[in-house]
């Protein structure tokens, strides 16, 4: 799973982890990254061929300042393993983008150099920028930008009325639940929205009784708020800053980052102020990078 690499001239010691899909991507940029850095630094490699492998070679770092090479994918499960372990907060991650441009745009949007040269010096000599991050009440973890998109609509011919004994069946069905209970408020009378409880500190900011496309919810990368944007069905935008936000309803799915989240009910998420550290350029592009736009 490992090999180690001949040390270089400076006294720091690296974990170089490098991710199985970028060995498959590009093995060029791999290699560039792997001389730059062993040039730079005593490097560790390790070649872990699944995720338990890449969890192992973290867990055993020791000393050493992980560096991961990868993409977005890579990135995000070093960050929540660290999390996990309640690591994060006492070191400094290190990636070097290696992957297609689609799985890399959570990193670039964090400001790590777009090429394996200019990442790998990185590393080797940057600055550590302490980054916000949110974390939900089941330990999952997002990076920049957290979202949950308006519904899939229905199937073709899922309201397609029934013919002969089928509808007549539907027909009673329908009245006999009629009697029951009151009807609920039906989807088709707002198509590709959700009906969501959504709280920003406590404030209310849409209730189930208004329809919502879509929730964005993005970290300010630094300063311990993200921005909250609540998009409902007529349209209109409802802007909060906010530390937490609690979403509840009918079960809905999220967008973390690059990941899919749920079927659940109702879960919270919360800014942990300069929770992890990353190495990005010198001063001057790391302020550059918390303009960065998810």
């Amino acid at each position: 799973m490992s090999a180690a690499e001949p040390p270089g001239d400076g006294d720091d010691q690296l974990l170089v982890v490098i991710d199985p899909v970028a060995r498959r991507s590009d093995g060029e940029s791999v290699r560039i990254a792997k001389d730059v850095l062993s040039a730079g630094a005593r490097a560790k490699i390790c070649l872990p061929d699944t995720p338990e492998e890449f969890a192992r070679a973290l867990s055993r770092r020791g000393a050493r300042r992980p560096v991961v090479v990868g993409d977005d994918h890579a990135l995000l499960r070093a960050v929540a393993q660290l999390h996990r372990e309640r690591e994060l907060a006492a070191g400094v991650l290190s990636l070097i983008p290696v992957g297609a441009a689609h799985a890399l745009e959570v990193a670039h949007a964090l400001g790590v150099p777009r090429g394996a040269v200019a990442a790998a010096r990185t590393a080797l000599d940057g600055a550590v920028r302490r980054l916000d991050l949110l974390v939900d009440d089941s330990d999952g973890v997002v990076l920049g930008r957290l979202r949950i998109p308006a519904p899939p609509p229905p199937p073709p011919g899922s309201g397609t009325p029934h013919a002969g004994v089928t509808a007549v069946w539907d027909t009673c069905r329908s009245l006999v639940t009629s009697l029951v209970r009151p009807a609920p408020v039906a989807a088709t009378t707002n198509p590709g929205t959700h009906r969501l409880r959504i709280e920003a500190d406590g404030v209310l900011l849409s209730d189930l009784d208004t329809p919502v496309r879509n929730l964005s919810v993005t970290s300010q990368g630094g300063g311990g708020l993200a921005d909250v944007v609540v998009r409902t069905g007529s349209g209109e935008d409802v802007t909060a800053e906010a530390k937490a936000v609690t979403v509840s309803g009918a079960d809905f799915r999220y967008r973390a980052d690059i990941q899919t989240g749920g079927p659940v009910r109702t879960r919270t998420w919360t800014v942990r102020a300069g929770a992890w550290g990353l190495m990005l350029p010198g001063p001057a592009s790391a302020d550059a990078a918390a303009g960065a736009r998810w």
